[in-house]
């Protein structure tokens, strides 16, 4: 009769027990989103700073005069 007893384990600790799985598995997965939702605003956060920010060089080869911020005969603008 006792060891029916042992073996067999009160019905609140068997709640308990598994409240307390349910629990730990649940935290696990809060950090795990957590941390994807954080990384997701981070890259956001380094696309959304790039956007507008163009560095364009033009170079200019053949420019034999300036004048009033007009360049002549150079191929600023396809010509030739």
């Amino acid at each position: 009769m006792k060891a029916e007893k042992l073996e067999h384990q009160n019905l609140a600790t068997e709640i308990y027990s598994d409240y307390a799985k349910a629990n730990k598995r649940l935290f696990v997965i809060l950090i795990v989103v957590l941390c994807m939702w954080f990384s997701t605003i981070g890259y956001l956060v380094y696309v959304l700073n790039d956007i507008g920010v163009i560095e364009t060089t033009q170079e200019i080869d053949d420019v034999d005069t300036i004048e009033n911020s007009n360049i002549t005969n150079g191929d600023v603008y396809g010509e030739s």
